[in-house]
């Protein structure tokens, strides 16, 4: 396999890994209600509540939270609708690169600039929303670890455009 090949290869190859934790990201945003139970019930079952009972008390909060929202005040889980559908949004947007990646790094690029925003978003917003801080430290490592993989495809992608012959200039035109 030439170099070309296989530096094509591994960007596709982390491209769908970021796609799909895109998609799962997005997808379980839609459940809300029905996850936080069954979260609540694993925790449960796996004794979480007598080695981290910080961690089972936000989860019951947030659960009690939601079923008053879904209760009385369904709309607003609507946000979280949209929430799901700007990341499966987002990751067709992927396809680009993957596609062709050398003219579509700019999409690698966004996503980088995307998961660096997630840290000042959590930072400002989580305490204004009254969000525990190692929750917020949680939301923040989205950002980190969502960012490695666009690292290495953007580094692939830069080796990628330096092996790949460029289109020398227009020939003149006889006159």
């Amino acid at each position: 396999m030439s170099d070309r090949a296989a530096l094509v290869k591994g960007i596709r190859a982390w491209l769908v890994f970021f796609i799909v934790c895109l998609v799962l990201s997005g997808a379980t945003a839609f459940p809300l209600v029905h996850e936080l139970h069954w979260t609540e019930d694993l925790l449960r079952s796996l004794s979480v509540p007598e080695h981290l009972p910080a961690l089972m008390d936000w989860i019951e909060r947030v659960r009690r939270g939601l079923d008053t929202a879904d209760a009385e005040y369904p709309f607003l889980l609507y946000g979280t609708d949209w929430l799901a559908f700007a990341h499966l949004v987002i990751a067709v947007a992927f396809y680009g690169p993957y596609r062709d990646p050398v003219r579509n790094i700019w999409v690698v690029e966004f996503g980088m600039i995307a998961c660096a925003g997630i840290v000042p978003l959590a930072l400002i917003c989580g305490p204004l929303r009254g969000i525990p801080f190692w929750w917020t430290v949680i939301d923040m490592s989205f950002g980190f670890l969502g960012v490695i993989p666009l690292y290495v495809v953007r580094k692939r992608i830069k080796r990628l455009e330096a092996l790949t012959p460029r289109p020398g200039p227009a020939p003149a035109l006889a006159s």
